[in-house]
């Protein structure tokens, strides 16, 4: 995808939660619940303004953040190899952005909005999202698994994404499945399945690491 393309799908984000935002402004109290717990009951609240400029500034900062990341990347690290993969990413989150943004004001205006189902279930999709395309991310600082090993080694970047997507892409299902059951109500079966996506790679990285080093593969060398 394009950096222009990228940017006007990004414009095109952030004028639909400003619409949104102004359309639904009147309706809004002037606190507006912006947090709630796994039952759905409302625990937090913002002020009306601040519940209404929060999502598109949020997507914005998103955007002006994939265009300056691919900037300040040091050299052997560049993000160009993978440009589409990665503005495509970035641009799947602010869509989630979107979505939850514009439920959270519907929600503060009295609309029946299950948002704490909407959200969970975005986070699933999200989570299967990011792992079909994790094979396809290429060594980087700032997006991917990067463990000490997988900036070695370019083997163990391969390995360790390619490993890494198929389980993004299980633990999303399964996060989907628990948001749609009763135990979407309980934290744990979540907190379980966040653990293992953020604990599991960064092990298994260090793995194939002593692998590749014990096969005497040379670290920069990649499948």
């Amino acid at each position: 995808m394009k950096s222009l393309r990228s940017w006007i799908v990004s414009g095109v984000f952030v004028l639909i939660a400003v619409v949104a935002g102004v359309w639904l402004y009147p309706r809004l109290p002037a606190s507006v619940p912006t947090h709630w717990d796994l039952e759905g009951h409302a625990n937090g609240w913002s002020p009306r303004w601040f519940a209404v400029a929060l999502w598109p500034a949020s997507i914005a900062f998103m955007a002006i953040l994939a265009w300056l990341l691919p900037v300040i990347s040091p050299r052997k690290f560049e993000i160009t190899p993978f440009a589409d993969v990665y503005r495509g990413l970035m641009l799947v989150v602010q869509a989630f952005l979107l979505v939850v943004g514009v439920c959270v004001m519907l929600a503060g205006t009295g609309q029946h909005v299950p948002i704490t189902k909407v959200t969970l279930l975005g986070a699933g999709v999200l989570l299967m999202v990011i792992g079909n395309y994790m094979g396809k991310l290429r060594k980087n600082f700032f997006i991917g698994i990067r463990s000490p090993w997988t900036l070695a080694s370019d083997a163990t970047w391969a390995r360790t994404h390619r490993f890494a997507g198929w389980l993004f892409v299980f633990a999303g299902a399964a996060w989907v499945a628990v948001s749609l059951t009763a135990a979407g109500r309980h934290v744990w079966p979540l907190v379980v399945i966040f653990v293992v996506v953020a604990c599991v790679p960064y092990a298994y990285s260090y793995v194939v690491y002593r692998r590749v080093v014990k096969s005497g593969k040379p670290e920069g060398e990649s499948e």
